[in-house]
């Protein structure tokens, strides 16, 4: 029976922490506003690439650079975070 709450209790644990993998970047509904067509490979021009960040909540806002200043997250979504770094004078 302990080896039966033990598994359970993992299998609860992965269940759970398996939502922290996915981030702000990987969400579409973040994603899409930035882009021009459905298929998120043009990106809009600076003036309105930088309304639609300063349209969203303070708190996607944050997300968004948080996970642009983090190396390993932001690779795959390199042009993503230039323009972000630069819209917050990174660089």
């Amino acid at each position: 029976m302990n080896i039966k709450s033990i598994c359970f209790g993992a299998l609860a644990l992965c269940l759970l922490g398996s939502s922290a993998f996915a981030g702000a970047l990987d969400e579409p509904s973040n994603m899409q506003p930035f882009f021009t067509d459905a298929s998120m490979k043009e990106m809009k021009p600076m003036p309105e690439f930088k309304a639609v960040f300063m349209a969203m909540p303070k708190e996607k806002r944050d997300a968004l650079m948080g996970e642009c200043n983090d190396a390993a997250m932001s690779k795959p979504y390199a042009r993503f975070c230039e323009n972000l770094n630069a819209l917050a004078g990174h660089n």
